[in-house]
């Protein structure tokens, strides 16, 4: 009676190593789901980094470009400046010319009337009248080129405010582009705050499966267990020594399936470590270069 109970009971225990074995197949095959979608979670990851790389490149290169835009921009305005101070010193010459002018105009006037006074008199002063003469000749030749020189001053005037209207317009220019460089700027923000935010969404997925992977841990803890038990019960049980090799079997081959479970654990938790402190690396990096 008490080896029909023991084969009794040995039945039983095999038919629920067989469930437990159904079961711990089931696991690893959900295990294995959830590395494939962990592993895909991680490449994901890598191409986040990647992109905020390309980006944090990108930014530098941007605001290279926004320095040399800046020095060109300081160029211009001190060309503009430069014009500036041409511009004004040549009003002030076309005034002192205007001024000239008029006091030429009087001074032409006042020769006119006194070249009236002349002709009432020209009888008694006839003898004068050749050195008048070559005396508003002369006036006359100063006067064109008075004129002359006002014309000159005037092309340059024209000139000048020609390069400064050209000068204006490349400003304008300038601060355009600055804006949307600034813009893009912002933008370039805006991106990197959403990879920041989905790096911690990962990291909080990243402890779901370190917490799945302590349960797990746990149960391969209980299954040693009941293994420590079974071997003592199987020591008892002699004359069903091919039940015992059978049993043996079984619980050697869980406990291959849990070492091996154990080792992809492992790996999985080496794996997550490393990426962590890569993606440590490249949210410092990204910081470093946004400052």
């Amino acid at each position: 009676s008490i080896i029909r109970r023991q084969q009794q009971e040995l039945k039983l225990l095999i038919a629920e190593l067989k469930d437990r074995d159904r079961e711990l197949n089931d696991m690893v095959a959900v295990h294995e789901r959830h590395v494939q979608a962990w592993e895909d979670d991680r490449q994901k990851i890598l191409t986040l980094a990647e992109r905020c790389s390309l980006l944090a490149s990108e930014l530098n290169e941007r605001d290279a470009v926004i320095k040399s835009l800046s020095k060109k921009l300081r160029l211009l305005e001190s060309q503009h400046n430069d014009s500036k101070t041409t511009l004004e010193s040549t009003q002030r010459k076309f005034k002192e010319l205007t001024k000239k002018v008029s006091d030429s105009s009087v001074h032409c006037q006042a020769l006119e009337e006194k070249n009236q006074s002349l002709h009432c008199s020209i009888l008694e002063l006839s003898a004068k009248t050749g050195q008048l003469q070559a005396r508003e000749q002369e006036l006359l030749t100063i006067l064109q080129l008075k004129d002359k020189a006002l014309i000159e001053t005037t092309d340059q005037i024209t000139e000048v405010t020609s390069k400064f209207k050209t000068l204006e317009g490349a400003l304008r220019a300038a601060k355009l582009e600055e804006f949307s460089r600034n813009r893009e700027h912002q933008d370039l923000k805006g991106t990197l705050s959403d990879v920041v935010f989905q790096i911690n969404k990962m990291k909080d997925v990243l402890s779901e499966k370190m917490k799945e992977s302590s349960k797990h841990q746990e149960e391969i803890s209980h299954l040693k267990q009941e293994n420590g038990c079974l071997r003592s019960e199987l020591i008892l049980a002699v004359e069903e020594a091919q039940r015992k090799d059978q049993l043996y079997q079984f619980a050697k081959s869980k406990q291959v399936r849990i070492e091996r479970e154990l080792s992809s654990l492992r790996q999985v938790c080496i794996k997550q470590q490393r990426d962590l402190h890569f993606l440590h690396v490249n949210l410092d990096s990204s910081d470093d270069s946004r400052q």
